[in-house]
């Protein structure tokens, strides 16, 4: 009986504070971590262990993810402060011409290999400044801009190594599994980013050519159809293994060519670095655009260390660039590039205390826990795991049913908003005995939603200042596409989870 009203607790805390989060009445910053004690507290754990696991191994639970993002943030900076992000946005432009689809494409992959590496309100307003003057100055529409300005952050923002490392960190899985799902993400944001851009522009007036636009698009479908059936058919053929075979040396041969690339690039940056170390001025070189996705060859290609591949960019950015005083400008860069992101950092120690008060803590025998609460399952998730079983999908078409269903739960803070109470479902979930994988895709692809649509994200409301829109204008146009494609990323994961 006192554990069934225990449980029952513990989820209407979970509702209260959900709904205090999404109201907007308590910052997540401030809510993770009063949930995090009121469950232990409910469930009955020790103050001395709210204190000593909780709280101290909580905190320190997510410190990879916390540095990546302070590393992140100062690559950020650093790429303002010496003009890269602007001299490669400036380049795009120059590359496009005026024509608007193409302007349209190539902005929206520029934007997305720098929001790789650029991150914050402060790089979006930079990048936002120049990028969306040269889309309405061909034409395209004030709504139509913002969104590209949107959709290329979200897609960028996917290759966020701190993000990979919160979910490797808080999930427990590997980073090739972070990689493959979110691979796929990848291709499902853009190609649906393709197809926003073909409809927008449209509506504003453009003759695109649809017959042609549809045909090649179809073209680019099936392609990758027959590709993928043939694969199928000749599976475990020596025709497949020579296939495998020649793709094998293709790529070492691609490996060697993208290492002896990077030498070269840092042997040129070292060189400018000596040339210019005296003046005060060295103009951007076309080679700075890199800077940005370095960190991603050296992690995707090389699986060098998030934390060392980050350091490595912020000294070829630094070095490509390099003048007089530059010095101060990376020390600038350091500091407040590690300070923008402290707010993130913050959420993290609250992540990581509801983790530990839901999990349990990985620091603790389980014969203590057996000493102290006669069970040898951490007593939160003795709790909450009868209840949450009897939820969680079981089959595939359950999994992408309730998920994209509930898919708009992440907007506004609400409960399936990862920095809201996001991680906090997802530990619950995890307690019961969820496959990680499938968190990771739930996760990921209802998140599509919050980072496109959601009025209360702080870009999305620059955006719509920006280009005079109503913030909700941004939601009801965007929201039908943000959904199908977490409904397609839900369908992924079944596939892959299931």
């Amino acid at each position: 009986m006192l554990e069934t009203i225990q449980g029952i607790a513990l989820l209407a805390v979970f509702i209260v504070i959900t709904a205090l989060m999404s109201k907007r009445i308590w910052p997540a910053m401030l809510a993770l971590p009063i949930l995090a004690i009121m469950i232990s507290a409910i469930a009955g754990i020790h103050l001395e262990d709210i204190f000593k696991y909780v709280i101290g191994e909580g905190t320190l639970m997510l410190t990879e993810p916390m540095v990546i993002a302070m590393l992140g943030g100062v690559l950020s900076l650093l790429m303002q402060k010496t003009g890269i992000a602007e001299g490669f946005i400036k380049k795009g432009a120059e590359l496009a011409g005026d024509r608007p689809l193409t302007i349209s494409i190539i902005m929206l992959v520029f934007i997305i290999l720098l929001f790789t590496s650029l991150g914050g309100l402060g790089a979006m307003i930079m990048v936002g400044s120049i990028v969306l003057p040269i889309l309405t100055s061909v034409g395209i529409g004030a709504l139509t801009s913002g969104v590209i300005m949107l959709m290329g952050v979200n897609i960028g923002g996917m290759f966020n190594f701190g993000n990979w490392s919160l979910y490797m960190n808080s999930l427990d899985l590997t980073k090739m599994q972070v990689q493959r799902f979110v691979s796929v993400m990848v291709v499902i944001a853009f190609l649906g980013g393709l197809v926003y851009l073909g409809v927008q522009l449209y509506r504003d007036g453009f003759d695109l050519k649809k017959k042609k636009m549809a045909r090649n698009f179809g073209l680019l479908i099936l392609l990758g159809g027959g590709i993928y059936i043939l694969r199928q058919q000749l599976a475990g053929t020596a025709a497949m293994e020579t296939i495998l075979a020649i793709w094998d040396g293709l790529k070492t041969g691609l490996y060697y060519a993208i290492l002896g690339g990077l030498i070269l690039m840092f042997a040129h940056a070292a060189y400018r670095a000596f040339r210019y170390r005296n003046q005060d001025e060295n103009p951007i070189h076309w080679s700075a655009i890199f800077t940005p996705i370095i960190p991603l060859f050296l992690i995707l290609v090389f699986d060098l260390n998030f934390v060392v591949s980050f350091v490595l960019g912020i000294f070829y950015g630094f070095m490509i660039t390099y003048k007089r005083d530059n010095v101060n400008t990376l020390l600038k860069s350091l500091v407040e590039g590690s300070s923008v992101v402290l707010p993130a950092v913050i959420l993290m120690f609250g992540i990581g205390w509801v983790l530990v008060s839901v999990r349990g803590p990985e620091g603790m025998p389980e014969s203590e826990i057996v000493a102290q609460y006669g069970t040898q399952i951490w007593p939160v998730r003795e709790l909450l795991v009868p209840f949450v079983k009897q939820i969680i999908p079981t089959q595939g078409w359950q999994y992408v049913l309730v998920f994209t269903i509930l898919a708009p739960l992440a907007l506004y803070r609400g409960p399936l908003n990862i920095w809201g109470m996001g991680f906090g479902i997802a530990s619950v979930l995890l307690a019961a005995g969820m496959e990680s994988g499938a968190i990771l895709g739930m996760l990921w692809s209802v998140g599509q939603i919050q980072a496109i649509s959601d009025p209360t994200n702080l870009q999305n409301v620059w955006v719509a200042n920006e280009m005079k829109v109503e913030v909700q204008r941004i939601l009801t146009n965007t929201l039908p596409y943000s959904w199908i494609f977490a409904f397609l990323g839900l369908i992924a994961g079944a596939i892959m989870y299931f």
